[in-house]
């Protein structure tokens, strides 16, 4: 297997990694382990998840599925979108960013998230509150690093931008729409996370 580094981070991830958006609706709890301990008998050590999967259950899954083996795989997982009907069940607020990684910690059944990811850009959020919300619960323990998920080339940009200044936590991945058929990223995004040494973490 083929090993690089997770952005600008020192950790190293497999070259390919288990996304597990199906866990939880299409694969069941033993689905689950039995790819997950195929995967990492082949060294492949990422494993990307998120809250809104299945409504958390995919976190549950995987949670079990990596019991005792935490020190094998670096875990990524998200938040942002609904997971309630309440007008604070989503978002990239402080509030509901905390929440949401609690949640998260308690589904995995771990102490810590090694990549943890805003799904998607909130506008009605500032900034300053999103990654001073992400940097204490690096400084915390409870998140090593963070990254983005379908932002655009001038959200990271600025994000990362507002974290330098403050002396914050910056993203160091990025996780865009990109295949052979969708390769809008190509125009901004790819260039900037070349210049930033940002690694990119393409779905579909």
């Amino acid at each position: 297997m083929e090993y690089r580094k997770l952005g600008k981070a020192g950790v190293k991830v497999s070259a390919i990694g288990v996304g597990c958006n199906q866990f939880g609706g299409v694969v069941d709890q033993e689905g689950t382990k039995a790819i997950v301990n195929r995967a990492l008998d082949l060294g492949i050590n990422f494993f990307d998840t998120a809250n809104v999967y299945s409504k958390g259950i995919s976190e549950e899954y995987v949670g079990a599925a990596l019991a005792g083996q935490w020190d094998k795989v670096v875990i990524a997982t998200k938040g942002r979108h609904p997971m309630g009907e309440g007008p604070n069940d989503q978002g990239a607020s402080r509030y509901h960013i905390l929440n949401a990684v609690e949640a998260s910690l308690r589904r995995l059944k771990t102490d810590h998230i090694d990549l943890y990811q805003i799904h998607e850009w909130d506008e009605a959020t500032s900034i300053h509150e999103m990654m001073r919300a992400l940097d204490d619960l690096v400084r915390a323990g409870k998140v090593r690093y963070i990254g983005a998920s379908n932002f655009d080339a001038w959200q990271l940009c600025r994000s990362n931008d507002v974290a330098e200044m403050q002396g914050w936590e910056q993203f160091v991945t990025v996780q865009p729409h990109y295949h052979m058929l969708e390769r809008e990223i190509e125009r901004e995004l790819v260039p900037y996370c070349a210049w930033a040494h940002i690694g990119i973490l393409p779905y579909f």
